[in-house]
Protein backbone atom coordinates (compact mmCIF):
# COMPACT_ATOMS: atom_id res chain seq x y z
CA UNK A 1 0.00 0.00 0.00
CA UNK A 2 1.51 3.40 -0.96
CA UNK A 3 2.49 5.82 1.77
CA UNK A 4 0.98 9.30 2.02
CA UNK A 5 4.25 10.73 0.70
CA UNK A 6 4.11 8.44 -2.36
CA UNK A 7 0.50 9.40 -3.11
CA UNK A 8 1.23 13.11 -2.82
CA UNK A 9 4.32 12.73 -4.99
CA UNK A 10 2.42 10.85 -7.71
CA UNK A 11 -0.36 13.43 -7.85
CA UNK A 12 2.07 16.32 -7.90
CA UNK A 13 0.90 17.55 -4.49
CA UNK A 14 4.10 16.93 -2.56
CA UNK A 15 4.40 20.66 -1.85
CA UNK A 16 1.88 20.13 0.91
CA UNK A 17 3.84 19.31 4.02
CA UNK A 18 3.66 18.56 7.71
CA UNK A 19 0.33 18.66 9.51
CA UNK A 20 -1.37 20.27 6.53
CA UNK A 21 -0.60 17.31 4.27
CA UNK A 22 -1.68 14.86 6.97
CA UNK A 23 -5.02 16.56 7.55
CA UNK A 24 -5.70 16.85 3.81
CA UNK A 25 -4.92 13.18 3.19
CA UNK A 26 -7.15 12.19 6.07
CA UNK A 27 -10.03 14.11 4.52
CA UNK A 28 -10.38 16.36 7.55
CA UNK A 29 -9.28 19.84 6.47
CA UNK A 30 -9.21 22.41 9.23
CA UNK A 31 -11.28 25.59 9.10
CA UNK A 32 -9.60 28.12 6.83
CA UNK A 33 -9.75 31.72 8.08
CA UNK A 34 -11.06 34.14 5.51
CA UNK A 35 -13.53 31.83 3.78
CA UNK A 36 -16.37 34.00 2.53
CA UNK A 37 -19.49 33.22 0.48
CA UNK A 38 -20.68 35.20 -2.54
CA UNK A 39 -24.02 34.65 -4.26
CA UNK A 40 -26.29 36.01 -6.95
CA UNK A 41 -29.68 35.10 -8.38
CA UNK A 42 -32.00 36.37 -11.09
CA UNK A 43 -35.76 35.94 -11.09
CA UNK A 44 -37.89 36.05 -14.24
CA UNK A 45 -35.46 38.19 -16.25
CA UNK A 46 -35.57 38.51 -20.04
CA UNK A 47 -31.94 38.95 -20.98
CA UNK A 48 -30.92 35.78 -22.84
CA UNK A 49 -31.12 35.51 -26.62
CA UNK A 50 -29.99 33.10 -29.32
CA UNK A 51 -28.07 35.79 -31.23
CA UNK A 52 -25.32 36.52 -28.72
CA UNK A 53 -23.83 35.70 -25.34
CA UNK A 54 -25.10 37.57 -22.28
CA UNK A 55 -23.03 37.91 -19.11
CA UNK A 56 -24.96 36.33 -16.23
CA UNK A 57 -22.20 36.51 -13.61
CA UNK A 58 -18.86 38.25 -13.31
CA UNK A 59 -16.40 38.55 -10.45
CA UNK A 60 -12.81 39.73 -10.03
CA UNK A 61 -10.28 38.22 -7.66
CA UNK A 62 -9.83 34.58 -6.59
CA UNK A 63 -12.68 32.27 -5.68
CA UNK A 64 -14.56 29.09 -6.47
CA UNK A 65 -18.06 28.51 -7.85
CA UNK A 66 -19.84 25.99 -5.59
CA UNK A 67 -23.46 25.86 -6.77
CA UNK A 68 -25.55 26.60 -9.86
CA UNK A 69 -29.26 26.19 -10.58
CA UNK A 70 -31.10 26.97 -13.82
CA UNK A 71 -34.85 27.28 -14.44
CA UNK A 72 -37.21 28.24 -17.25
CA UNK A 73 -39.63 26.89 -19.83
CA UNK A 74 -38.97 27.57 -23.50
CA UNK A 75 -38.24 25.59 -26.68
CA UNK A 76 -34.86 23.81 -26.65
CA UNK A 77 -34.33 24.75 -23.01
CA UNK A 78 -32.00 21.77 -22.59
CA UNK A 79 -29.63 23.14 -25.23
CA UNK A 80 -29.20 26.50 -23.53
CA UNK A 81 -25.47 27.21 -23.55
CA UNK A 82 -23.36 28.42 -20.62
CA UNK A 83 -19.71 29.41 -21.01
CA UNK A 84 -17.09 29.97 -18.29
CA UNK A 85 -14.18 32.32 -18.99
CA UNK A 86 -11.63 31.86 -16.21
CA UNK A 87 -8.75 34.23 -15.44
CA UNK A 88 -9.15 36.35 -18.55
CA UNK A 89 -9.58 33.54 -21.08
CA UNK A 90 -10.66 34.50 -24.59
CA UNK A 91 -11.84 30.92 -25.20
CA UNK A 92 -13.95 29.37 -22.42
CA UNK A 93 -12.51 26.37 -20.58
CA UNK A 94 -16.09 25.21 -19.98
CA UNK A 95 -18.68 25.50 -22.76
CA UNK A 96 -21.69 23.44 -21.73
CA UNK A 97 -25.34 22.87 -22.50
CA UNK A 98 -27.79 22.61 -19.62
CA UNK A 99 -28.83 18.98 -20.07
CA UNK A 100 -25.57 17.19 -20.93
CA UNK A 101 -23.75 19.15 -18.23
CA UNK A 102 -26.13 17.55 -15.74
CA UNK A 103 -25.97 14.00 -17.10
CA UNK A 104 -29.09 14.18 -19.30
CA UNK A 105 -29.20 13.27 -22.99
CA UNK A 106 -31.83 12.80 -25.69
CA UNK A 107 -33.99 15.51 -24.05
CA UNK A 108 -35.16 12.99 -21.45
CA UNK A 109 -37.62 14.78 -19.15
CA UNK A 110 -37.78 12.09 -16.46
CA UNK A 111 -37.70 13.92 -13.12
CA UNK A 112 -37.25 14.52 -10.29
CA UNK A 113 -33.94 12.89 -9.51
CA UNK A 114 -30.82 14.12 -7.80
CA UNK A 115 -27.58 13.22 -6.09
CA UNK A 116 -25.14 15.32 -4.09
CA UNK A 117 -23.27 16.64 -7.12
CA UNK A 118 -26.14 17.31 -9.56
CA UNK A 119 -29.73 16.63 -10.47
CA UNK A 120 -32.88 17.54 -12.36
CA UNK A 121 -35.83 18.45 -10.19
CA UNK A 122 -38.51 19.33 -12.76
CA UNK A 123 -39.83 18.02 -16.06
CA UNK A 124 -38.98 21.49 -17.35
CA UNK A 125 -35.98 23.26 -15.82
CA UNK A 126 -34.58 22.71 -12.39
CA UNK A 127 -31.03 21.63 -13.25
CA UNK A 128 -28.62 22.02 -10.33
CA UNK A 129 -25.02 21.13 -9.58
CA UNK A 130 -22.41 21.63 -6.87
CA UNK A 131 -19.35 21.45 -9.13
CA UNK A 132 -16.31 23.28 -7.77
CA UNK A 133 -15.05 25.69 -10.45
CA UNK A 134 -11.97 27.52 -9.13
CA UNK A 135 -10.52 30.75 -10.50
CA UNK A 136 -7.49 32.83 -9.55
CA UNK A 137 -7.97 36.30 -11.02
CA UNK A 138 -11.52 36.54 -12.35
CA UNK A 139 -14.46 34.64 -13.78
CA UNK A 140 -17.05 35.59 -16.37
CA UNK A 141 -20.07 33.37 -17.05
CA UNK A 142 -22.31 33.88 -20.06
CA UNK A 143 -25.60 32.40 -21.23
CA UNK A 144 -27.06 31.97 -24.71
CA UNK A 145 -30.26 30.40 -25.98
CA UNK A 146 -30.07 27.55 -28.51
CA UNK A 147 -30.02 28.50 -32.20
CA UNK A 148 -33.45 29.38 -33.55
CA UNK A 149 -35.09 30.17 -30.22
CA UNK A 150 -37.10 33.37 -30.65
CA UNK A 151 -37.43 36.29 -28.26
CA UNK A 152 -36.26 36.67 -24.68
CA UNK A 153 -38.07 34.13 -22.46
CA UNK A 154 -38.37 34.38 -18.67
CA UNK A 155 -35.22 33.02 -17.03
CA UNK A 156 -34.22 32.09 -13.51
CA UNK A 157 -30.78 31.17 -12.17
CA UNK A 158 -28.69 30.95 -9.00
CA UNK A 159 -24.89 31.10 -8.91
CA UNK A 160 -23.02 30.82 -5.64
CA UNK A 161 -19.41 30.42 -4.57
CA UNK A 162 -16.79 31.16 -1.96
CA UNK A 163 -13.44 32.82 -1.51
CA UNK A 164 -10.70 30.83 0.23
CA UNK A 165 -12.37 27.45 -0.28
CA UNK A 166 -9.98 24.64 -1.37
CA UNK A 167 -10.98 22.12 -4.03
CA UNK A 168 -10.62 18.51 -2.94
CA UNK A 169 -10.77 15.19 -4.76
CA UNK A 170 -10.91 12.06 -2.59
CA UNK A 171 -9.67 14.03 0.43
CA UNK A 172 -6.67 15.51 -1.41
CA UNK A 173 -6.56 19.28 -1.76
CA UNK A 174 -5.71 20.28 -5.31
CA UNK A 175 -3.10 22.95 -6.10
CA UNK A 176 -4.24 26.57 -6.21
CA UNK A 177 -3.52 26.48 -9.95
CA UNK A 178 -6.02 23.66 -10.61
CA UNK A 179 -8.73 24.62 -13.11
CA UNK A 180 -11.76 22.63 -14.23
CA UNK A 181 -11.88 21.97 -17.98
CA UNK A 182 -14.58 20.39 -20.14
CA UNK A 183 -13.81 18.19 -23.16
CA UNK A 184 -16.70 17.47 -25.55
CA UNK A 185 -17.46 15.13 -28.43
CA UNK A 186 -20.77 15.64 -30.26
CA UNK A 187 -22.56 13.09 -32.47
CA UNK A 188 -19.36 11.18 -33.16
CA UNK A 189 -20.02 8.13 -35.37
CA UNK A 190 -17.55 5.39 -34.37
CA UNK A 191 -17.06 2.27 -36.52
CA UNK A 192 -17.30 -1.23 -35.10
CA UNK A 193 -14.38 -2.05 -32.76
CA UNK A 194 -12.78 1.39 -33.19
CA UNK A 195 -11.33 3.24 -30.21
CA UNK A 196 -12.09 6.94 -29.72
CA UNK A 197 -10.92 9.75 -27.45
CA UNK A 198 -13.09 11.42 -24.82
CA UNK A 199 -10.24 13.46 -23.33
CA UNK A 200 -6.63 14.11 -24.25
CA UNK A 201 -4.29 16.41 -22.33
CA UNK A 202 -0.59 16.91 -21.66
CA UNK A 203 -1.18 18.40 -18.21
CA UNK A 204 -1.14 17.05 -14.66
CA UNK A 205 -4.58 16.61 -13.20
CA UNK A 206 -7.44 14.39 -12.13
CA UNK A 207 -10.60 13.19 -13.84
CA UNK A 208 -13.83 14.57 -12.35
CA UNK A 209 -16.91 13.52 -14.34
CA UNK A 210 -17.81 11.68 -17.55
CA UNK A 211 -21.23 11.77 -19.22
CA UNK A 212 -22.05 9.72 -22.31
CA UNK A 213 -25.09 9.61 -24.61
CA UNK A 214 -24.95 6.78 -27.16
CA UNK A 215 -27.18 5.29 -29.87
CA UNK A 216 -26.65 2.02 -31.76
CA UNK A 217 -28.59 -0.63 -33.73
CA UNK A 218 -27.89 -3.23 -31.04
CA UNK A 219 -26.51 -3.40 -27.52
CA UNK A 220 -23.20 -5.14 -28.23
CA UNK A 221 -21.33 -1.82 -28.45
CA UNK A 222 -21.54 -1.81 -24.65
CA UNK A 223 -18.98 -4.62 -24.53
CA UNK A 224 -16.35 -1.93 -25.14
CA UNK A 225 -14.05 -1.17 -22.21
CA UNK A 226 -13.02 2.29 -21.05
CA UNK A 227 -9.26 2.84 -21.11
CA UNK A 228 -6.83 5.33 -19.62
CA UNK A 229 -3.43 6.09 -21.14
CA UNK A 230 -1.19 7.72 -18.54
CA UNK A 231 1.62 10.09 -19.57
CA UNK A 232 3.23 8.76 -22.76
CA UNK A 233 2.48 5.08 -22.17
CA UNK A 234 1.48 3.09 -25.23
CA UNK A 235 -0.46 0.49 -23.27
CA UNK A 236 -3.60 1.57 -21.38
CA UNK A 237 -4.91 0.82 -17.93
CA UNK A 238 -8.37 -0.73 -18.17
CA UNK A 239 -10.87 1.46 -16.34
CA UNK A 240 -13.80 -0.92 -16.80
CA UNK A 241 -14.77 -4.42 -17.92
CA UNK A 242 -17.46 -3.04 -20.23
CA UNK A 243 -19.21 0.23 -20.98
CA UNK A 244 -22.21 -0.07 -18.66
CA UNK A 245 -19.83 -1.42 -15.98
CA UNK A 246 -17.90 1.86 -16.08
CA UNK A 247 -21.11 3.70 -15.23
CA UNK A 248 -21.76 1.22 -12.38
CA UNK A 249 -24.44 -0.61 -14.37
CA UNK A 250 -24.63 -4.26 -15.35
CA UNK A 251 -25.97 -6.52 -18.13
CA UNK A 252 -26.61 -3.71 -20.60
CA UNK A 253 -28.45 -1.70 -17.92
CA UNK A 254 -31.06 -4.47 -17.68
CA UNK A 255 -32.48 -3.20 -14.36
CA UNK A 256 -33.30 0.24 -15.70
CA UNK A 257 -32.54 3.74 -14.50
CA UNK A 258 -30.65 4.54 -11.32
CA UNK A 259 -29.01 7.57 -9.73
CA UNK A 260 -26.13 7.32 -7.26
CA UNK A 261 -23.36 9.72 -6.21
CA UNK A 262 -20.85 7.54 -8.12
CA UNK A 263 -22.71 6.67 -11.33
CA UNK A 264 -26.15 6.75 -12.85
CA UNK A 265 -28.35 5.99 -15.85
CA UNK A 266 -30.63 8.91 -16.78
CA UNK A 267 -32.01 7.64 -20.09
CA UNK A 268 -32.66 4.33 -21.83
CA UNK A 269 -34.93 3.73 -24.80
CA UNK A 270 -35.30 2.03 -28.16
CA UNK A 271 -36.33 4.52 -30.82
CA UNK A 272 -36.66 3.73 -34.52
CA UNK A 273 -34.47 0.66 -34.18
CA UNK A 274 -31.77 2.48 -32.21
CA UNK A 275 -30.83 1.53 -28.65
CA UNK A 276 -30.11 4.69 -26.64
CA UNK A 277 -28.67 5.43 -23.23
CA UNK A 278 -27.27 8.35 -21.26
CA UNK A 279 -25.17 7.77 -18.14
CA UNK A 280 -22.78 9.65 -15.86
CA UNK A 281 -19.76 8.65 -13.76
CA UNK A 282 -18.15 10.79 -11.03
CA UNK A 283 -14.52 10.42 -9.95
CA UNK A 284 -14.51 12.74 -6.94
CA UNK A 285 -14.31 9.80 -4.50
CA UNK A 286 -12.81 7.29 -6.94
CA UNK A 287 -9.87 9.37 -8.19
CA UNK A 288 -8.07 8.99 -11.51
CA UNK A 289 -4.97 11.15 -11.03
CA UNK A 290 -2.50 11.67 -13.87
CA UNK A 291 0.85 13.34 -14.45
CA UNK A 292 2.44 14.56 -17.68
CA UNK A 293 -0.64 13.80 -19.72
CA UNK A 294 -3.66 11.56 -19.93
CA UNK A 295 -5.89 10.12 -22.63
CA UNK A 296 -9.34 8.70 -21.86
CA UNK A 297 -10.84 6.44 -24.51
CA UNK A 298 -13.87 4.31 -25.21
CA UNK A 299 -14.30 1.51 -27.74
CA UNK A 300 -17.24 0.50 -29.92
CA UNK A 301 -17.48 -3.15 -28.91
CA UNK A 302 -14.67 -5.39 -27.70
CA UNK A 303 -12.55 -8.44 -28.43
CA UNK A 304 -11.49 -11.07 -25.88
CA UNK A 305 -8.80 -13.55 -26.88
CA UNK A 306 -9.14 -12.41 -30.51
CA UNK A 307 -12.89 -13.14 -30.47
CA UNK A 308 -15.41 -10.33 -30.97
CA UNK A 309 -18.00 -10.06 -28.20
CA UNK A 310 -21.33 -10.26 -30.03
CA UNK A 311 -21.88 -8.22 -33.18
CA UNK A 312 -21.27 -4.55 -32.38
CA UNK A 313 -22.37 -2.00 -34.98
CA UNK A 314 -21.26 1.57 -35.69
CA UNK A 315 -22.44 3.74 -32.82
CA UNK A 316 -23.03 7.47 -32.35
CA UNK A 317 -21.61 9.01 -29.17
CA UNK A 318 -21.83 12.40 -27.49
CA UNK A 319 -19.61 12.81 -24.44
CA UNK A 320 -18.67 15.35 -21.78
CA UNK A 321 -15.41 14.64 -19.92
CA UNK A 322 -14.48 17.00 -17.07
CA UNK A 323 -11.01 17.18 -15.51
CA UNK A 324 -9.12 19.40 -13.10
CA UNK A 325 -5.76 20.31 -14.61
CA UNK A 326 -2.72 22.17 -13.34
Amino acid sequence: MPTRREVLAFTGLAALSGASATSVFAGEPAWTPGVKTFSTAQKQVNVLSSEKETVIFERKGPGCITHMWFGGNWPRFNQTRVRFYVDGQSTPSIDMQYAMAHGVGFDDATAPWGVRQMGMTGHVGGFYNTFRIPFGKAIRITGQLAPGVQGHPDCWWIIRGAVGLPVQIAGITLPDTARLKLYKRTNLLVPRLAEFDLLKTNSDGTLFLVTMAASSPNLNFMEGCMRGYFADRKEPELLSSGLEDYFCGTYYFASGRYHTPVGGLTHEAEVAGQHQFTAYRFHDTDPVFFRKGFRLTGRCGEEVNAKVCGDPQATTYSTYAWAYEW
